[in-house]
């Protein structure tokens, strides 16, 4: 009987809360999708982390059960995950330690020692294009290992980021990529193109497999089965693939969720440390080129003050899902006496008495998150010449902030976009040269133009 057997690329999204396995066919529509649970567990100072047996074996047990799928016939597998957190192996290939949390506290001491060697930490963090983040600054951890357990870092053979582990689980080969090295590690000289100084100073440049690049792939085999593995892409640096693969043009894409993260591929200036003190940094794209971001915690703030509304006006936060921007509120809004410098936390301060419902109460909080969006957003856009902002995740769902986003940026076409596990598309995208003969679809992301409006 004639093999039916859909080609497709598998794609493990690891993110620190979701995590799930999906297949695409060659259109790159999700034919399938598991998600999964994975068990944490602690470090030996009691701190939570990712149990990465666990993680290895629910990779292994999803393409046991998708491999005896006749419908599929995976072709090729690549991963997206978390950026900021080390795995340490051993000459085997075994994890040395548990996978640290990148929120763990970190020594001020050893962190501060670096700093002063190396010119102070403004010096330092310019030119690694990385605000200082302790645990989150990742080459930083495996300083700690070295300093703190010096024991273990002489069996350390290898320090590979979340990604290229996964990846190395299913092809038995250890790489480095460069959206992983390039994430506000504290590793990468972004002037210079390589490690930064005190990487080689350290010696720690060999506890780094070779740089490939992130469409690379490697040919494996699991369960007589042959396919080509990808080498795994941190996850905001995936997200942007699919906008880079379908706009000539420059644009900027804000990333909505948890955090709201905007992102410039085609910044073409270095961070300045007014910028840095706002949290803006350097990504490195895939391509290996500079992607300026700057982050604002807006997603976190909404649910919050979401809440608060909902509570005093006895509602759910349903209510406010469906709420269309009404123009008469805005106008309202801005003849009050709110605070004249807005920023992320403008709207917790506001006493919601002053309010005569919750419609206006949640468009006052909306108001306040555009305004301090918009001002994360400018960090990332000077010296830029761009028409176009793509708003993806949550917000580009929200009728009243995509119309507020459209206003405060009048000379730009303003585009909601709709683009379902942009992640995990961004990491089959980058496999395409390896499986699939067709031409990738230029339809891969849906817009929705938001006009300005005056308000007379």
């Amino acid at each position: 009987m004639e093999n039916k057997s859909i080609p497709v690329v598998a794609v493990f999204d690891v993110g620190k809360t979701n995590k799930k396995l999906l297949l695409f066919d060659k259109n790159y529509s999700v034919l399938w999708e598991r998600s999964a649970r994975f068990l944490e567990t602690v470090d030996e100072d009691g701190d939570p982390c990712e149990n990465l047996e666990s993680l290895r074996l629910s990779i292994f047990d999803a393409l046991h059960e998708v491999l005896r799928r006749d419908e599929f016939d995976i072709q090729a597998i690549n991963f997206a995950a978390y950026g900021a957190s080390l795995v340490y192996i051993d000459a085997q290939g075994k994890p040395l330690t548990p996978l640290y949390n990148y929120l763990k506290d970190f020594p001020a001491d050893i962190q501060q020692q670096l700093y002063d060697a190396y010119g102070g930490v403004v010096a330092f963090s310019l030119a690694t294009a990385s605000p200082s983040l302790g645990s989150l600054n990742s080459g930083l951890q495996l300083l700690r290992l070295k300093r703190e357990k010096p024991d273990l870092f002489g069996q350390l053979a290898y320090a590979v980021h979340l990604p290229q582990y996964l990846s190395f689980l299913v092809s038995g080969k250890l790489c480095t990529d460069l959206t992983s090295i390039g994430c506000h590690t504290a590793l990468w000289d972004f002037k210079q193109h390589h490690y930064h100084q005190w990487v080689e100073d350290e010696g720690l440049v060999g506890a780094f497999p070779p740089i490939v690049s992130g469409d690379a792939a490697f040919k494996s085999t699991f369960l007589g089965k042959s396919y080509w593995v990808g080498t795994g892409l941190h996850d905001s640096s995936a997200a942007l693939i699919p906008y880079l693969m379908s706009n000539k043009e420059p644009f900027i894409l804000i990333s909505t969720g948890t955090w709201c993260i905007s992102l410039n591929p085609f910044a073409s200036i270095d961070l300045t440390i007014e910028e840095l003190q706002q949290d803006c940094l350097f990504y490195l794209s895939y391509r290996g080129t500079p992607v300026k971001a700057s982050r604002l915690f807006a997603g976190y703030e909404h649910e919050i003050q979401s809440k608060r509304i909902a509570d005093f006006f006895a509602v759910t936060t349903a209510k406010f899902r469906t709420l269309e921007i009404d123009w008469s509120i805005i106008a309202a809004l801005t003849a009050l006496d709110l605070p004249k410098a807005i920023d992320l936390k403008s709207f917790e301060a506001i006493d919601l008495h002053r309010y005569p419902d919750y419609q206006t109460a949640y468009h006052s909080l909306v108001w306040c998150l555009v305004k301090a969006q918009v001002a994360a957003t400018q960090l990332v856009l000077r010296c830029t010449q761009t028409a176009r902002i793509f708003v993806d995740g949550g917000f580009s769902r929200n009728q009243i902030y995509m119309s507020l986003i459209a206003r405060e940026f009048p000379a730009m076409e303003v585009f909601a976009a709709a683009m379902p596990q942009a992640t995990a598309l961004g990491a089959a995208l980058l496999m395409h040269q390896h499986w699939n003969t067709a031409e990738i679809p230029q339809n891969l992301v849906e817009l929705k133009l938001f006009k300005p409006h005056t308000i007379s």
